[in-house]
């Protein structure tokens, strides 16, 4: 049985302070034994947020990464800064990542293996626009994502990836998908694991579900079956909320 992984995704919130704060209440009041937790805040809140952290099984990750350990990259950080920083876990290819700042299949694809390579675990995100889903081609848009994202990863590698998929319609609008909707989607992506890598591989391997998770909905989400956790973006800025999603995993498990 997959073990259930809730990933908070902060986005540009929370400054270092702010951040050590709600990771400092979350660890309080954290009841989960079941439940993989893992907070993504900001690179610079990264070190205030592992220190407050420290001692508990809540891991943290970051929002980005480039493909190269080191170099004449500007405003860029490596998978090795990152893993020195005491983060094990890094979102890529985010919605946001790929409207605001281009981010292509081929990227994504690039910086998931270096990712591997150094021993983080990727948090790919794949997911359809408002046009794609209206038209009828959400399927073939998150099955060419998921078939770019996966090319040239390993059987052994895949086990390690976390995928995200993230309806871009339902992600700060207040609109969610469907448990129903949602569920196709995660057995879409899960078919075409089992394409590339055969069952038993693609049952061990983790989809979330990204598109505006909050409690009033994380139970009808989270009982679909390949529905494995949840990518929490707002819900996650505060710690009752996030936790009570976490909770609901846990009854669950």
């Amino acid at each position: 049985m997959r073990t259930y992984f809730i990933a908070g995704n902060w986005k540009m919130n929370l400054s270092p302070k702010a951040g050590a704060e709600l990771a400092t209440a979350i660890k309080e009041k954290n009841t989960s034994s079941k439940v993989e937790i893992v907070v993504c805040p900001p690179a610079l809140t990264i070190a205030s947020v592992v220190a407050s952290l420290k001692g508990s099984s809540i891991g943290v990750g970051v929002q980005n990464m480039y493909t190269e350990s080191s170099g004449a990259f500007t405003g860029e950080v490596s998978a090795e800064m990152v893993q020195e920083a005491g983060a094990g876990y890094v979102i890529l290819g985010h919605s946001e990542r790929r409207e605001y700042f281009g981010e292509t299949d081929a990227f994504i694809n690039k910086k998931t293996k270096k990712a591997l390579a150094v021993g983080l675990t990727p948090i790919p995100c794949v997911g359809e626009v408002l046009a794609q889903r209206k038209e009828g081609k959400h399927i073939e848009v998150v099955s060419n994502q998921v078939k770019a994202l996966i090319d040239g990863i390993s059987k052994e590698e895949i086990s390690k990836v976390v995928i995200a998929y993230e309806p871009v319609w339902a992600i700060g609008t207040g609109e969610t998908a469907s448990p129903e909707q949602a569920q196709e989607m995660h057995a879409v992506i899960r078919g075409i694991l089992t394409d590339a890598y055969g069952s038993d591989t693609a049952e061990q391997v983790r989809i979330l579900y990204g598109g505006s998770m909050k409690p009033e909905n994380a139970d009808e989400l989270l009982a679909k079956k390949d529905v494995d956790g949840g990518l929490i973006g707002g819900a996650s800025l505060k710690a009752d909320s996030f936790l009570a999603i976490v909770n609901a995993a846990e009854k669950l498990s």
